[in-house]
Order: structure tokens, then C-alpha cells, then sequence
């Protein structure tokens, strides 16, 4: 079998990853559950299916022992993102495999939030959630709606690169860590020299670059970034948390005057087993909530999420009940990403 091969089945049958190891059984990832092939391809034709994305560069480099994240542009015109790594004293990749289009906020099932969000013209946006459950995806349909509909500059500082976006009415540029610039965080300061109106930033992993994120946010730009949080108020926590000890209350206010809206979100699978359903959380930077970072009063906001209904936020249990409500997902799927489930129980009982 090759790659291409590969591809191709699992797309058919709605992959979103594929998983190749030279030496053993080939997996493929749908809706969430990873599938084993049988029978094993050889270790040859394994190794074959990993090279046939790389570069000449790219394969000298894992072949020295080095890990690699790679976007690809297949023939096709397909995008994949893959990882290449060792274990056991042999090559793996797991892929990726991206929309060929970049959905809209409705084919997503985004609430309306998030297009307000798109729409503010300053501060720092989050997308937030675990690892596979569409951030990604989330901010290119972001970006996707702002290049439909205004005419702006957005830099992208991408590792690696996901989507592409063609030029309509925003001017897009893109940049890869470890191609065209060397980490995100310098990436940013750059960024402000480069005329931005939006800088979309991959992935906030260090203090370095929450800070830049922050800094650029103040200084007048509309900030996208993720973090592999579960929730608004971890999020709040883990980026304060990310600060030396000495400056958390500089970064607390700086953070509370900056932030718009952070919308977390987790997919499910569907009660009919015909795929993936999205439950989120929303919460807006209001007076009220920014108060409530300020003061270090976090366990406070999923309470002030709740009364915050009118501005468009929500719990993700409040999310999670209606989705049971609708039967879209079983209480038991719902149970398992709850962040507290005796909360959600109660929610469900009218209590």
C-alpha cells in the first residue's frame, strides 16, 4: 500500500489522523476512536509512506535522530500535518489530515460569539481545549470570515503551517516556526513592526510569548492564540500561572484589560455514531469578569458565566445539558468531559 493509498481510505471513511509505525500494524483515527489495520505492512513500505511526504532535507534530517512537524502540500492539493519521531529504534508519523476548505462558523456549529469575537477590533481572543478537538480549525474559519469580510492585514506565525488562505479582501501572511522565523515569540515582536491589524500566533507554549501576545494586544492589534486548557478559568490560571512569581500582578492586569472572549471547546461523539459534535464554553471579557481576574477571583467566573447569558456566554456544562437535552450525545459520552459532573447532573434535574 502507499501512502497516497492510504490517504485515500481514510478520507473516504472520515479520518481525521492516520498513524504509521515501521514494524508494526498501521491506525487510523474516526470520530475519535483509533482503528488497527491488519495485516502489518513491511517495515520497508512503512518507511516508504513517511518518506514519500518529506523532502530530501526533511528525511536527512529525521535520519539523524532529529523529531520533525511538517505541513504538507500533497500533489492533490491536500494539506496534512505530520509528525515524524522515533521509538524503539524506528521511524513513526502521525497525520493529520485537514479540511480541503476551511468551514464556516455555521458548518462548524460555532455559536455567534465567536463571530463577535472575530469582529472585535483589538485585544486577545483564546481558543481553547484538548489536543484533536478542532482549535485549529476553529481560528482558520476565524481568519477565513475576517478575510471575507474586511480588508486587513494578518500575519500568521504558524508551526507548522495548516491552512492556506487565498487573498480576498485581507492580506494574509504566514510564517512558519523553524522556516521563516526561528519561535513564536520573536516571531510577535517582529510582528509589530510589520504594519499587523491581526497576528494569529499557533500555539502560546512559554511565558515568552504570552507576554509578546499580551504586549501586542495593548498596543492596539486583535490577538488569536490557543492553549491546551479545559475551560475559561484554567485558562486564566495557566497563563498566569506562566509568569515569574514576582511579575503575576503586572500580567494579571494587563491580561484582564486585554482579553475578549475565550471560547473552549471539546468534541463528542455523536449518540447516533455518525460522527463528532461540538460542546463549548464561552466567556466574554465584560467589566464584570475583567473585575473578577484582577481581584484573582477565578473560581468566581463560572458562576458570573452563568448570569452572563445575555452577553453570550455559557458554562460548558450548560452546553453539555443541551446536548444530552437534544440527544445528540449520551449522558455518559457528556459525563466524561464534564468538568463537574455533580454540577451537570443538577443542571440536567432542574436543581
Amino acid at each position: 500500500m502507499t501512502f497516497a493509498e492510504l490517504l485515500e481510505m481514510a478520507t473516504d471513511i472520515n479520518c481525521s489522523d492516520i498513524h504509521i509505525t515501521v514494524g508494526t500494524s498501521l491506525a487510523l483515527r474516526r470520530f475519535g476512536e483509533l482503528r488497527i489495520l491488519e495485516p502489518a505492512p513491511s517495515a520497508a513500505e512503512s518507511k516508504q509512506m513517511i518518506y514519500s511526504i518529506l523532502s530530501e532535507d526533511q528525511r536527512r534530517f529525521v535520519d539523524a535522530g532529529n523529531d520533525l512537524d511538517v505541513g504538507v502540500m500533497l500533489p492533490d492539493g491536500r494539506r496534512i500535518r505530520a509528525n515524524v519521531y522515533h521509538q524503539r529504534n524506528n521511524l513513526a508519523c502521525s497525520i493529520r489530515i485537514l479540511e480541503q476548505n476551511i468551514p464556516s462558523f455555521m458548518e462548524l456549529g460555532l455559536p455567534s460569539a465567536i463571530k463577535d469575537m472575530a469582529e472585535t477590533p483589538r485585544g486577545l481572543v483564546l481558543v481553547t481545549g484538548p489536543t484533536g478537538s478542532g482549535k485549529s480549525t476553529t481560528l482558520a474559519s476565524m481568519v477565513a470570515y475576517i478575510n471575507k469580510t474586511r480588508a486587513r492585514h494578518i500575519i500568521t506565525i504558524e508551526d507548522p503551517i495548516e491552512y492556506v488562505y487565498p487573498y480576498n479582501k485581507a492580506m494574509i501572511h504566514q510564517r512558519e516556526v523553524g522556516r521563516d522565523v526561528d519561535n513564536f515569540s520573536s516571531a510577535l515582536r517582529s510582528a509589530l513592526r510589520e504594519d499587523p491589524d491581526i497576528i494569529l500566533v499557533g500555539e502560546m507554549r512559554d511565558f515568552e510569548t504570552i507576554q509578546a501576545a499580551i504586549s501586542a494586544a495593548e498596543t492596539g492589534h486583535l490577538v488569536l492564540s490557543t492553549l491546551h486548557t479545559t475551560s475559561a478559568a484554567q485558562t486564566i490560571e495557566r497563563i498566569i500561572d506562566a509568569c515569574p512569581l514576582e511579575g503575576r500582578d503586572q500580567i494579571r492586569n494587563q491580561f484582564s484589560n486585554v482579553i475578549r472572549g475565550v471560547f473552549t471547546q471539546q468534541l463528542l461523539a455523536r449518540s447516533d455514531g455518525q460522527g463528532r459534535v461540538l460542546a463549548s464554553e464561552v466567556m466574554i471579557g465584560t467589566p464584570a469578569i475583567t473585575n473578577l481576574i484582577r481581584e484573582n477571583k477565578t473560581l468566581q467566573i463560572p458562576a458570573m458565566m452563568q448570569a452572563g447569558r445575555s452577553a453570550g456566554m455559557r458554562t460548558m456544562n450548560e452546553d453539555l445539558a443541551n446536548l444530552i437535552r437534544q440527544e445528540l450525545v449520551t449522558k455518559e459520552e457528556a459525563f466524561k468531559v464534564s468538568p463537574d459532573v455533580s454540577a451537570l447532573r443538577k443542571i440536567l434535574a432542574g436543581t
